[in-house]
């Protein structure tokens, strides 16, 4: 994107668009500063349109697409839930129905849950990262980035119930995802109330995020970047604004070029005059 301007403070404006992207869970919980592999800088960049890393899907995003609905019969049929699935509620070809966001009436906040209850909803994640869902004594605890992005879909859908399940892949199961069985010794399902869990969720997330939206992202204005954190963005905003410099150098020449054979025209039409003019002043002195 063209037109950055880089400010003091290290924060950059930007033009707003006429659609920003959504605070979906993901960015949801970045925005908060709570996600350990993204900044707010990042999420502003994304809502703003300004700048997303290009999506490429990798074992570990295929992976999860193919186990997802395995986890789906899973718990309907160990655990009796009663669920329904995107496509139960949407129909096929959700994604293109939704554009992503199961709550398109909702300012800023959006997104897409993975399983719906009656009074419940679900989501589900994979991952090979066994230590990041370790608690304090040792017990299984969904790392707050995640537990966040569950309790955002909750408080949309006016839930007080979240079940979330992870399953722990192995190498084998990157390599094969369709064969991944779901079983209690790789898959554990964890419960709780947003009520209990987050006391004041909207006070301590909700209304910080939005504040965000309005302070950063209806106004073009970002949170301050980290030089380091930050550093593949800022090396592709700078490239562009440079490019863009170039650019509008390049056009300032071209435009005095022209100028320079129209001068040079105008010069050679009024060479014998000027000719004259100096033969006659020469002749008065």
């Amino acid at each position: 994107m063209n037109n950055i301007e880089f400010l003091d403070g290290n924060r950059i404006k930007v033009p707003v668009p006429k659609k920003c992207k959504k605070m979906t869970a993901t960015r949801f919980a970045t925005v908060l500063g709570l996600n350990a592999w993204n900044t707010p800088f990042s999420a502003f960049c994304e809502m703003t349109r300004t700048y997303e890393k290009p999506f490429e899907d990798s074992i570990y995003t295929i992976a999860g697409k193919v186990i997802e609905p395995k986890i789906c019969e899973y718990l309907r049929s160990r655990y009796f839930m009663d669920i329904k699935s995107p496509t139960d509620v949407y129909g096929p070809d959700y994604f293109k129905k939704t554009w992503g966001d199961f709550f398109p009436d909702v300012e800023a906040l959006g997104g897409m849950w993975d399983f719906l209850g009656d009074d419940f909803v679900v989501e589900v994640k994979t991952t090979k990262r066994v230590e990041d869902w370790k608690g304090v004594d040792g017990e299984v605890e969904p790392p707050i980035y995640y537990k966040l992005q569950a309790s955002l879909y909750a408080y949309l859908l006016g839930f007080d119930n979240v079940v979330m399940t992870c399953s722990f892949l192995q190498d084998k199961d990157y390599a094969n995802p369709e064969a991944f069985v779901p079983t209690v010794d790789n898959t554990v399902v964890i419960e709780f109330k947003l009520s209990e869990a987050f006391p004041t969720f909207k006070e301590s997330y909700i209304d910080p995020a939005l504040k965000f939206w309005r302070e950063h992202v209806l106004t073009g204005i970002s949170p301050e970047f980290d030089e380091k954190k930050d550093a593949d963005i800022l090396k592709e905003l700078r490239k562009n604004v440079t490019e863009a410099i170039d650019k509008d150098i390049a056009k300032l020449m071209a435009e005095a070029d022209k100028l320079r054979v129209s001068v040079d025209k105008a010069e050679s039409k009024i060479a014998d005059k000027k000719k004259r003019i100096k033969e006659i002043e020469d002749q008065v002195k």
